[in-house]
């Protein structure tokens, strides 16, 4: 299996937050969900990838290159957390712009998408909301034949319809085995459905990188009354919550041996694994 981009050691430091010698590996042909609670490091991770800015430390590849020294942006269709486009333009204005950005830009395929999204093309992007902003940059995305999406948030904003309809889009992206998704999100539902893989940060640096099956395998969420929760060995307690009708505990699935007791057992969702890493 060949890796899209392979993340070395990377380092970025700011006053009050940083990324610490963070490396993972994101596979040529799957979509790859990018996971981690607010202030974890994601979107400054994802400015990394795409260039936005430079690490300190550390080494970036794309298709094997190192990007200081390949012209890979032409490859990379993106949706980034705040919009990368003019508010003063309208959206034939907006292709127009793509046309001159783009070398392998098709015209007639992102006013396909615009119109398919009910996007009039002569609102200005000032004038539309955070869910059509993102439909016009999905649009723009899949419009220059890129080989591998960014996407920082997309489905923030959208409906629940529209969010099925995204993720039957990025289904057909991948279809291709030449395309590969990064697909960063706080809605992990959207996840569950369309992820082949997972990678986990928290405080800037990695938690783990798996396959989906694997990374939700991992783990097991215990339940039980309050007064069991005492009963626990703490070595074993990634994250718990209590309350007056009883408790909720993660904990790694290879640990259940060395633990006895009268509990309901359950393999936790990605929201519940993220939530409870939390609270350790």
């Amino acid at each position: 299996m060949n890796n899209i981009f392979e993340v070395s050691n990377i380092s970025k430091k700011y006053k009050a937050f940083s990324i610490d010698d963070l490396s993972f590996e994101i596979p040529e042909g799957y979509i790859t969900g990018f996971i981690g609670p607010n202030g974890s490091g994601k979107t400054t991770t994802i400015k990394m990838l795409l260039s936005l800015i430079k690490a300190d430390s550390g080494e970036i590849f794309y298709g094997g290159k190192n990007i200081k020294n390949y012209p890979y942006i032409q490859n990379i269709g993106m949706i980034t957390d705040e919009s990368f486009l003019s508010k003063d333009w309208t959206i034939a204005m907006t292709e127009k712009a793509m046309a001159v950005a783009y070398d392998r830009w098709d015209g007639e395929r992102f006013f396909g998408y615009t119109d398919h999204f009910n996007i009039d093309r002569k609102l200005h992007v000032r004038d539309l909301s955070r869910g059509m902003k993102i439909k016009l940059m999905l649009s723009i995305a899949l419009s220059h034949n890129a080989e591998t999406l960014i996407l920082d948030e997309p489905t923030s904003g959208l409906d629940p319809g529209m969010r099925d309809e995204l993720a039957d889009i990025l289904k057909d992206f991948v279809n291709d085995e030449n395309h590969t998704i990064l697909f960063s999100t706080h809605i992990t539902q959207d996840l569950e459905s369309i992820a082949d893989y997972i990678i986990f940060i928290m405080n800037g640096k990695l938690v783990t990188s798996d396959t989906k099956d694997e990374f939700m395998n991992k783990y097991r969420l215990l339940k039980g009354a309050a007064e069991d929760l005492d009963k626990l060995d703490s070595e074993y307690i990634i994250g718990s919550k209590s309350s007056s009708v009883g408790f909720e505990a993660l904990i790694l699935n290879d640990n259940l041996k060395n633990i006895s007791g009268n509990f309901e057992i359950e393999i936790p969702s990605i929201d519940k694994i993220m939530i409870y890493h939390g609270r350790r």
